[in-house]
């Protein structure tokens, strides 16, 4: 019973210590410069962009991969030994000049042979046609000269396909690489000795997720604009000359290919690219900064400032965003040009809070209290203190 009275007056102390706090904060919320009038919640600051409406590209950035518009690495068909290279390393070359030359003296002989054994071929086919004209030979005489000959024409156009392959030559107009052998060496048949590279035109391959097809439309001729990290600022013009037909199913994504001049040999194959494919350009398109978007759980708000000065506020409003690209966030409807909205402290506000912008907080500074200056001493009169 004695701890009754005693619970009682702990409930009236707090109770009075709440009132007097109340009433110590609302005044001072009343008198504090920039806050709201004596009875409402204090204004806070908040920081604010207004909405523009700019030019806006409908694009895609991805990233992709330079190649040779022709590319080879130049290997022997048969094996040998090296007896000259007819090129320097970085080399221009032409289409059909010899780069490698192997050593050919028995392949040399195989063909003197051969064409040995094909003119005799060749002259007993004759004799007995002759023959048999005269008819002193049967007609299986005949066939068995004539095909000994074709076997020997077979056998000459043999020696000369392998000589042939004792000079190798470039495929195409190009670039030669760094070669990796040298005169004297053994090679065998598949040893890589330069790769030729053509690369007065390149190619871009990019993979376009399976979401943006229906956006790039007709993808063949489709301009796109690539840029190299080897020359930042610098922005090349490529056209889309083929898009693979199936969608690869490890990562929803299609494999499209463009062509780029490169004449000045400025960008080379292998580089990484970053490519940026505009579908479409749009004008007076409504952006806010990201800041601004306040996620809920049915869209997206924002926070608009109305009124000035002492008596702003702010209202939420909800808005439906598309494209976001640059830290800016396109607002398809719930904004007007030229509002304000709030970029920093969302969390905090509520639907008509009032707010204090920054301009206002530099309008309500007080000013600086002029220091007093001393009072003149008469002259002639001492500025020490008088002796009593």
């Amino acid at each position: 019973m004695k701890a009754r009275p005693v619970a009682i007056v702990l409930v009236l102390l707090l109770a009075g210590g709440s009132v007097w706090y109340w009433r110590t904060h609302a005044t001072s919320a009343a008198t504090a410069p920039g806050g709201a009038p004596a009875g409402g919640m204090p204004a806070m600051s908040v920081d604010v962009a207004t909405v523009q409406a700019v030019s806006w590209d409908d694009d895609l950035s991805l990233v992709g991969t330079l190649y040779a518009n022709e590319s080879v690495t130049l290997s022997p068909e048969v094996a040998g030994r090296i007896s000259a290279i007819h090129f320097k390393d970085g080399q221009a070359v032409r289409k059909g000049q010899t780069l490698f030359t192997l050593d050919a003296q028995t392949q040399q002989a195989d063909v003197k042979q051969a064409q040995a054994n094909e003119a005799l071929a060749r002259a007993n086919a004759a004799r007995t046609a002759d023959l048999f004209e005269r008819k002193f030979v049967s007609q299986s005489a005949l066939d068995q000269a004539n095909a000994t000959h074709k076997v020997q024409q077979a056998a000459l156009t043999q020696a000369q396909s392998r000589l042939g392959k004792m000079q190798l030559v470039s495929p195409f107009d190009g670039t030669a690489g760094i070669r990796h052998v040298s005169v004297g060496e053994y090679v065998k048949d598949g040893t890589q000795l330069v790769n030729i590279e053509d690369d007065s035109t390149l190619k871009v391959d990019f993979r376009l997720p399976e979401r943006a097809l229906a956006r790039m439309g007709q993808a063949v001729g489709q301009e796109i604009e690539l840029g190299v990290d080897a020359h930042p600022g610098e922005h090349y013009r490529a056209t889309v000359v083929a898009v693979d037909p199936a969608v690869d199913e490890k990562d929803r994504s299609v494999l499209v290919r463009a062509r780029l001049d490169n004449h000045s040999h400025a960008l080379r194959p292998g580089m990484f690219s970053r490519v940026r494919i505009i579908f479409a350009q749009r004008q007076g398109v409504l952006v806010v900064p990201e800041e601004a978007i306040v996620p809920d759980g049915k869209g997206s708000a924002v926070f608009v400032v109305n009124g000035e000065g002492a008596q702003a506020k702010v209202q939420r409003v909800n808005v439906t965003t598309g494209v976001r690209k640059q830290a800016q966030v396109e607002i398809s409807s719930g904004l007007n040009e030229g509002q304000q909205v709030v970029v920093a402290g969302q969390m905090k506000l509520r639907d008509g809070m009032p707010v204090r912008l920054p301009q206002a907080d530099a309008t309500a500074a007080p000013a600086a209290t002029p220091t007093a200056a001393p009072a003149a001493t008469p002259a002639g009169a001492s500025s020490a203190p008088a002796k009593p």
